[in-house]
């Protein structure tokens, strides 16, 4: 039997499955296309337009006040998995309590505005209100937890490291400066009343919006990729085996602790995430274990060997073990929650995209949101013109917009400067500068 099953893998089954694959990411991408140009829009007049700097500066301890403005500071923050882990770093080096400083990067990664819109479009709003409310659940079992697990000696010698890293004054990453230099950019910041009506506050909402899409357009890639290829070529046998069913609070208990690892091996982080879960639902884990796998994009293992080289060994898997936990057992939680109220979805879907292109509400938004789209990029490639960007610059490595008064590191290269949204793009501007050093207009610091 399974000498014929590999008699049978030719190379006409072979592209007919790659095929299958990439027309199934290319209709996840084109269903939700409007939501992800929609959502990544408000996210940049949010960040653009809400101030943030009072709230940051009273992030001390992990009370109740704390914690929830360590909350609304990362639901006003970007999505990307590795900028909130930086910026996580930055506050708690600051002084900030080092929970509340994980409170901002769970915030951050999961309450934020896209990633409802684009559950909603792709897997229903069930999903999307799954989401927020065990994203609610996960950051007060974190304090909880957190609390416990994630104080102590281990987190005086993670302040210590940092301390050490930065160097005398703290100064920035590798010793270029620290960002201290540049507080006085960011207390002159416009009134967010005011900036909403220049034409150089829409020039920094939409270079936000750009920056964000270009740094998570990896993530959103591998992402429909990926789930292109699970939708298709891996059969439901596969997945009645690795997800247990037939076994009631067993089966939700089991499939809450393999959706963080599926997070976990895959390497998809921010709202790449959310076609792969399309997939899995698709392919049966219970409607915990899709919440839980969304809510793990934050231990995918790049992220978790970033850790350690903030924190340390100890620390980084005393982070991986609560993390775990808190997201299966928020994920669980959910799943409780939602069934007792009769809102998980009674069937699943046979097909996550639809078979062809058609004149629909879908394709009429998504030519609608693409001239919204072409108006931001006008404005973002136009941003020096309508005097945006004075507070701001763009991370050369990744593409994303950063606070120059609270970017997590900072470089030089031929007599000017550079700021990155995280350690990890600084090294890699560092150890090839020309690379990324270019002058270009996407690229003014």
């Amino acid at each position: 039997m399974h000498a014929a099953q590999i008699l049978a893998v030719t190379p006409a089954s072979v592209l007919h499955t790659a095929g299958g694959s990439l027309r199934e990411a290319f209709f996840m991408f084109w269903d939700t296309l409007w939501a992800l140009i929609l959502g990544f829009a408000l996210s940049g007049a949010v960040q653009a337009f809400v101030p943030r700097e009072a709230l940051r500066a009273k992030l001390g301890d992990h009370r109740p006040a704390a914690v929830t403005r360590a909350s609304v500071v990362g639901a006003l923050s970007s999505s990307c998995s590795y900028a909130a882990s930086a910026m996580a770093k930055s506050l708690f080096a600051k002084g900030a309590d080092f929970v509340t400083s994980l409170v901002f990067m769970f915030a951050s990664t999961n309450l934020v505005i896209e990633l409802g819109i684009v559950l909603v479009v792709l897997m229903g709003w069930q999903f999307a209100v799954a989401e927020y409310v065990g994203g609610v659940i996960m950051i007060v079992l974190l304090v909880l937890l957190g609390g416990a697990f994630l104080a102590g000696r281990a987190v005086q010698r993670a302040r210590a490291r940092l301390e050490a890293a930065a160097g005398p004054g703290h100064a920035g990453h590798g010793g270029h400066g620290g960002h201290d230099e540049h507080g006085a950019a960011g207390d002159q910041q416009t009134p967010w009343r005011a900036a909403i009506r220049t034409q150089a506050g829409w020039a920094d909402a939409a270079t936000y919006t750009i920056a964000d899409l270009t740094m998570v357009r990896r993530e959103m890639i591998i992402g429909f990729g990926v789930a292109g290829v699970l939708a298709v070529a891996v059969p439901a046998s596969f997945w009645s085996a690795f997800f247990v069913s037939g076994h009631g609070i067993w089966t939700s208990i089991e499939n809450a602790v393999v959706g963080p690892f599926i997070a976990f091996i895959s390497f998809v982080c921010s709202i790449g995430n959310v076609p792969l879960a399309a997939a899995l639902w698709k392919g049966g884990i219970t409607f915990g274990g899709v919440i839980s796998f969304i809510f793990a994009d934050l231990i995918a293992l790049p992220l978790v060997l970033i850790y350690r080289k903030y924190y340390g060994t100890r620390l980084a898997l005393r982070m991986l073990a609560v993390f775990w936990t808190v997201m299966a057992v928020a994920g669980l939680i959910t799943e409780l929650i939602f069934s007792a109220a009769g809102l998980i979805p009674a069937s699943r879907p046979v097909q996550i995209v639809p078979e062809r292109l058609t004149l629909n509400y879908t394709t009429i938004l998504n030519i609608l949101f693409l001239l919204v789209f072409a108006v931001l990029y006008w404005l973002y490639r136009n941003r020096d013109r309508f005097g945006g960007g004075d507070q701001y610059a763009i991370d050369p490595v990744c593409g994303m917009q950063v606070e120059k008064s609270s970017a997590p590191a900072q470089s030089s290269a031929g007599g000017r400067g550079y700021w990155f949204c995280s350690d990890r793009c600084c090294e890699r501007f560092d150890h090839d500068p020309d690379r990324f050093a270019a002058p270009s207009p996407a690229r003014r610091t």
